[in-house]
């Protein structure tokens, strides 16, 4: 019995100077004489080294080193990054090996229903002059009707503490709007321009401040399911837009693999010039991503959002294929709020070099509010909806974003109701 109460101590003790031991390795300073960065092209060199948050002649941490490898592999033109470090005397060169990805990617996405078809054509730029700046220019056309977008974002500059956006937009689309009597069919515009403000608080979390000025126009479509359709015949309103967004963002990148979580708020104030109404609206979106296995990613997406619940058609979130639910179609309904869960199985099936193949299998779940109905709705489960399917992607690993998506869901109550979806990009 001495016996063991004397090896239950030692043991203890061992443990207890390991761990200092290790913590103190992990927290022991390197004096860095020199940083280099191998297979560098594209990327800006200043901006690779405002990633790892030293430089030369710093006395830096094991953890500091871990970390600035994690934000040069988070960059969208690195592929794939190692580091080698060699002392020279006490102190350390540090040879960053980096494997560049083209992140100049054409925009291409298309889909739909009968009578519904859409698609969009364009090119994005995720790393704009090397420096992860993002650009996106785009045409789209639902149902024969023509939109498109211009966007620039840079995320950082004065020392990283500051950015801006700023885009000009036009959306034009055949919209249903709900009636008591029935569905009506509105001919949709939408042109407005934005700007923004961003301050970063550090890597992992920011706040953005924008302003957008923006006209609809509502006209009543030729082709009518009812004969005599309520609902204004034609309507236009001007509004300003404002909004502020909080991003914390904890997820981390191993080629087309990912681990960790992210968490986004979005609160919207709307003033419609015309009859001086505002109009609120808040979003929150959380993910989390799980990798069990060398092979295996777990995926999942909470969304909830409510809106000032007025009686009208004009609701502003939609149950839509493309944005919550595969396979229910486009833009089939609408609400004041909602509740949304999005669960995928990613198993890749093939990883060879620059191309990977995953195999999914998905669940998305939702609910929404009626214009004008009651909060509880959001829990009836007559108001929920579920399609569960599968699909696979076709991941091209030289180039930022590069990955063909197709699902197929399948309605888990009514299985008459099913739907293909096909898009560039993991869905969530």
């Amino acid at each position: 019995m001495l016996f063991l109460k004397h090896f239950v101590f030692s043991l203890v003790i061992f443990i207890s100077f390991a761990t200092e031991n290790i913590q103190a390795q992990n927290n022991s300073l390197l004096p860095i004489a020199q940083i280099q960065f191998d297979g560098q092209k594209a990327n800006n060199l200043q901006y690779l080294n405002d990633l790892l948050h030293f430089e030369k002649g710093d006395n830096i941490s094991l953890v500091q080193l871990e970390a600035a490898l994690q934000n040069l592999k988070n960059s969208p033109g690195i592929s794939s990054v190692s580091e080698a470090i060699d002392t020279v005397g006490e102190r350390v060169h540090i040879r960053y090996n980096i494997e560049e990805r083209q992140t100049i990617l054409p925009v291409v996405g298309f889909g739909g229903i009968k009578d519904n078809v859409w698609y969009r054509l364009g090119v994005v730029d995720n790393n704009w002059q090397g420096k992860g700046q993002t650009f996106l220019a785009y045409y789209q056309n639902n149902d024969s009707r023509h939109s498109g977008e211009v966007y620039f974002r840079n995320p950082r500059y004065l020392n990283g503490a500051w950015g801006h956006a700023f885009s000009l937009s036009k959306w034009s689309s055949v919209e249903p709007l709900f009636f008591d009597e029935g569905t009506v069919q509105y001919l949709y515009d939408n042109n407005s321009v934005a700007g923004s403000i961003i301050h970063n608080f550090d890597r992992r979390k920011f706040l953005e401040f924008g302003v957008t000025y923006f006209v609809e126009n509502y006209k009543q479509s030729s082709e009518q399911f009812l004969e005599n359709p309520p609902g204004p015949k034609e309507l236009t309103e001007k509004k300003w837009l404002t909004k502020i967004i909080y991003n914390h963002n904890y997820l981390n990148y191993d080629y087309f693999y990912l681990k960790g979580y992210d968490f986004n708020a979005i609160f919207q104030k709307v003033f419609n010039t015309s009859d001086k109404s505002l109009f609120n609206s808040l979003q929150l979106q959380s993910r989390i991503f799980i990798r069990p296995s060398q092979k295996l990613n777990i995926a999942a997406r909470f969304k909830f959002g409510i809106s000032t619940n007025n009686d009208s058609p004009f609701a502003p979130f939609v149950v839509d294929s493309h944005v919550n639910i595969r396979g229910i179609g486009n833009r089939i309904d609408r609400g004041t709020a909602q509740l949304i869960l999005n669960t995928e199985i990613r198993y890749t099936l093939s990883h060879v070099k620059k191309w990977a193949i995953q195999g999914i299998a998905f669940s998305d779940l939702g609910s929404w509010r009626n214009p004008g109905g009651k909060i509880g709705q959001l829990f009836d489960k007559s108001q929920f909806r579920q399609f569960v399917g599968i699909g696979f992607r076709l991941i091209y690993q030289k180039v930022f974003g590069a990955t063909l998506r197709v699902d197929y869901g399948i309605d888990v109550f009514n299985t008459r109701e099913k739907g293909l979806v096909v898009g560039l990009g993991q869905y969530f």
